[in-house]
């Protein structure tokens, strides 16, 4: 497992504890929605807030991912609930990995639902 697949994993189980443990004290997180958590402690507290405040996590799967050097990427589709109401999006995530505890994550989501295009737009 990777410190990426690790850290993915401990949302999915709901784990607080385990979430910080997958990164570096003096880390700093970018989750898509635009907070900005800096050091271990804090991503403890985000996580537990979200998840004290009824956050669940039903699924993050993992469509791509790519290791390589201290860099890992990885294309998923996230399921959860927020405030009573369960929605899906598509996202990508970048990190960059130091003994083996994540130093710099940054999500990126799909802005809207995907569809093919077939000459209009939604």
């Amino acid at each position: 497992m990777s410190a990426l697949t690790e850290y993915i994993d401990a949302w999915v189980a709901g784990d607080a504890e385990r979430i910080a443990a997958t990164v570096a004290e003096d880390c700093v997180i970018t989750e898509c929605y635009g907070p900005v958590y800096r050091g271990r402690d804090w991503v403890r507290r985000w996580a537990q807030e979200w998840f004290g405040a009824g956050g669940i996590v039903h699924r993050w799967e993992i469509t791509y991912h790519l290791i390589a050097d201290d860099r890992e990427v990885a294309q998923w589709t996230f399921e959860y609930t927020w405030e009573g109401e369960r929605n899906t999006f598509d996202g990508t995530t970048v990190a960059r990995v130091a003994d083996d505890v994540i130093i710099e994550l940054r999500e990126y989501q799909t802005t809207a639902p995907l569809y093919d295009w077939h000459g209009t737009w939604r």
